[in-house]
């Protein structure tokens, strides 16, 4: 099945809970997969990038398109890291970010400014 951006950010969307609950990495993976392709879980979202290449996706630059992926790396002391995807008007992981936040989706992540990561499924 060839990719489908539209079907996974309309299964993000659709899917998003009204504030974080830590799965961001499973919602985006279960985006993705809704979008039809298929990437091989790993427990934490900071290890997808190799993951999202190995199923297709190429670095992304530019202004973010629907159905973008970010790859964050961790904050100083944390382990999990932060996956999101945009849907054509804001960032959104198991929640709808702010927009006004951009792909980092906490104060902490704003702060630190960990290093990210854009993929994109041509």
């Amino acid at each position: 099945m060839p990719w489908d951006a539209k079907a996974a950010v309309d299964h993000l969307n659709s899917n998003a809970e009204p504030a974080s609950t830590s799965n961001c990495a499973r919602y985006v993976r279960e985006a993705i997969e809704a979008g039809g392709v298929t990437v091989a879980k790993t427990m934490y979202a900071k290890n997808y990038g190799s993951r999202l290449t190995n199923a297709g996706f190429v670095a992304a630059a530019g202004a973010p398109k629907a159905g973008d992926v970010a790859v964050i790396q961790p904050t100083e002391g944390g382990l999990e890291g932060h996956m999101a995807m945009y849907n054509g008007t804001q960032w959104v992981s198991d929640y709808k970010q702010p927009a006004v936040h951009g792909y980092y989706p906490s104060a902490t992540y704003r702060k630190e400014k960990p290093a990210v990561e854009f993929y994109r499924r041509p």
